[in-house]
Formats: C-alpha cells, sequence, structure tokens
C-alpha cells in the first residue's frame, strides 16, 4: 500500500511541474517559445498606457480608453500556435464635434463579429523609447487593418501614428450597404492628453 501511495505522488508531483507556466519576457517572438508559453510584461512596459485619453483630429473628438490584459490567449487555430501574453487593448469612441453625432463607437463588441474594430498590443518596440505597436482588425470587410503605433510623450500624454494596410475584397465579399469608413485619425504624431 505504501508503494501505491507513493506512486501516486510521484505521479501528480510530476504532472504538477510538467504543468507549470513557462514564462518569457513580453518581446519573445511566439515562434521561439513553446506552446501555451506566457510572454509576461517583466519591465512594466505597459502600465503606463492604461488610462483614458483624448484627440482632436479634421473635426473628430477621438476618445480612446486603453486597459491592459494578462495572460491574453492568442489562438491561431486547431494545430497552430497558442501562447498567453501581456497586451494592451483600445476601445474608443469617434464623435463629429460639430453636431456631436457618434460616427463610431468599439466599446461594445459586435455579437456578429467580435473582431470588428478590435485593437491588440503586439509588443514594445525597444528601438523606439518603448512604443508599443498595435494590430487594428479593420472596421468592417476588414478594410483599414494595419498597425498603430503609441509612445508615451509624458505621464499625461502620447502620440498615436497609424499606418493601415489597403484592403482588397472582390465584389460580394462585403454585402451592400456595409459601412466600409474608417473613423480613427489616419495620421502620424497625433498627441492624445490623459483624462
Amino acid at each position: 500500500m505504501k508503494n501505491i501511495l507513493l506512486i501516486i505522488a510521484l505521479a501528480v508531483s510530476l504532472i504538477n511541474c510538467k504543468a507549470q507556466q513557462q514564462i518569457y519576457p513580453l518581446n519573445t517572438y511566439y515562434k521561439d517559445a513553446p506552446n501555451y508559453a506566457y510572454m509576461k510584461d517583466l519591465d512594466n512596459y505597459l502600465p503606463p498606457y492604461v488610462g483614458t485619453y483624448k484627440a482632436t483630429y479634421q473635426g473628430d473628438e477621438i476618445t480612446l480608453f486603453i486597459t491592459k490584459e494578462d495572460m491574453y490567449l492568442t489562438d491561431y487555430g486547431p494545430n497552430k500556435r497558442k501562447y498567453y501574453q501581456d497586451v494592451l487593448h483600445v476601445k474608443y469612441i469617434v464623435k463629429k464635434i460639430a453636431t456631436g453625432v457618434i460616427l463610431q463607437d468599439n466599446q461594445i463588441p459586435n455579437a456578429n463579429d467580435p473582431n470588428l474594430n478590435k485593437i491588440t498590443s503586439m509588443g514594445t518596440n525597444d528601438l523606439d523609447n518603448n512604443s508599443i505597436d498595435l494590430y487594428y482588425k479593420g472596421t468592417n470587410c476588414a478594410v483599414g487593418w494595419g498597425r498603430i503605433t503609441l509612445k508615451k510623450i509624458n505621464s499625461t500624454q502620447i502620440t498615436w501614428s497609424y499606418y493601415p494596410n489597403s484592403s482588397l475584397f472582390m465584389a460580394g465579399d462585403c454585402p451592400s450597404g456595409t459601412d466600409k469608413k474608417v473613423y480613427l485619425p489616419d495620421t502620424e504624431n497625433l498627441v492624445f492628453t490623459k483624462q
């Protein structure tokens, strides 16, 4: 009986050791880490960006709501790489200043497409004073998908640079009447101030 208990205890301890999360620095390339590895923000690059920020651009007021999520799971699908990473999520409201009309608000996920207008960080850029690179999934039919870079100026201001990719789609790929306008500011170094 003692041998059986000893074997069970040994098996449980081996399983626990194997199941421990493997932690890597935030900017580790996901293909250089094992499946289900955790790219953790060990140097606290992300927290200074968290908050609510506002800017105006071409008659619109843009409000960014930046939050941090620890251990965000990225899953590329069956038989593909999966990993956890600390990330920033950006929600936003774009409002026409003259009329007060809200042009776009992505605070509530679209039930039909939860990735619509989603902005999530990919990592930091050590060569650019730890600016944050984010991926924008685009608006309807993925129009405007691309990269956004946020850079900390001081404790109350960040810059925004948006680099959209062109999105080609065949007629019929996007339902007629679908709003394909990108309301985010398509510019570089737009200053946002913390509220």
